[in-house]
């Protein structure tokens, strides 16, 4: 069994307009794939699909072994402990500091604070800010306010990292540098990372695997693949 399979997927809004049309794709476990596409080609809705936010109108979307569309409301909280999700804009609280932003995650599903500190160092730690625990977001840079992000993402130590344009808000120097915070827990701890991207730059740095979107069809599903203009119209 494949870590996420798309199987004959279909998502149309209520407007009529169709995201995603009859789309099928597998992704084993520990993969690294980049989603590429214009605006409005559709991935937004395919990584949205992938923790639930959205939900398929025809066809199945599984991760880990669990129909993610089929699952009840009350149970979707659940299934989103087991995956991290980054979005481009920051989403930090701003009155807590790095540390306290990263523990309330697991705060909220009722964690006792002697399992939460040593799994917040270690996060903190993975995304190179172990000496900013104390400092709140007002007083880090865009990058290191995203590595937060990142460690709040991954403390619950999750199989799957959902990255929604992460670097869309950082210089290319700060992105390369989160970029390679996001490479290290794909290949240290396994973690399987799906992104959504216009960075070509990265894209074409890291020759990981490409899906590339259009018009809400998988229009180029490439190994080791790169950003090109001609992939993505």
């Amino acid at each position: 069994m494949k870590f996420i399979e798309f199987k004959d997927v279909t998502k149309t809004y209520s407007n009529g307009i169709t995201a995603c049309a009859d789309m099928s794709v597998e992704i084993d476990k520990g993969e690294f794939v980049f989603v590429i596409g214009l605006t409005a080609s559709g991935k937004s809705t395919f990584i949205k699909m992938l923790y639930r936010e959205e939900k398929p109108t025809k066809g199945t979307v599984s991760v880990g072994g669990v129909n993610v569309g089929k699952l009840r409301n009350r149970k979707v909280y659940k299934f989103r402990r087991k995956v991290g999700i980054v979005f481009q804009d920051f989403k930090l609280l701003p009155n807590l500091t790095a540390y306290e932003n990263v523990a309330f995650a697991l705060e909220c599903v009722g964690m006792k604070n002697s399992e939460i500190r040593p799994k917040v160092l270690r996060a903190l730690e993975i995304v190179g800010l172990k000496d900013k625990v104390r400092s709140f977001p007002k007083e880090l840079s865009g990058g290191e306010q995203q590595r937060v992000c990142i460690a709040r993402a991954i403390v619950n130590e999750p199989k799957l990292l959902v990255c929604d344009e992460p670097t869309g808000n950082l210089d290319p120097k700060t992105s390369k540098e989160v970029m390679e915070v996001i490479s290290n827990i794909n290949h240290d701890l396994g973690t399987t990372v799906i992104m959504a991207t216009h960075d070509k730059d990265i894209v074409n740095r890291m020759k990981k695997r490409v899906l590339v979107i259009s018009n809400g069809m998988l229009v180029g599903d490439y190994a080791k693949g790169s950003y090109k203009a001609s992939e993505s119209n």
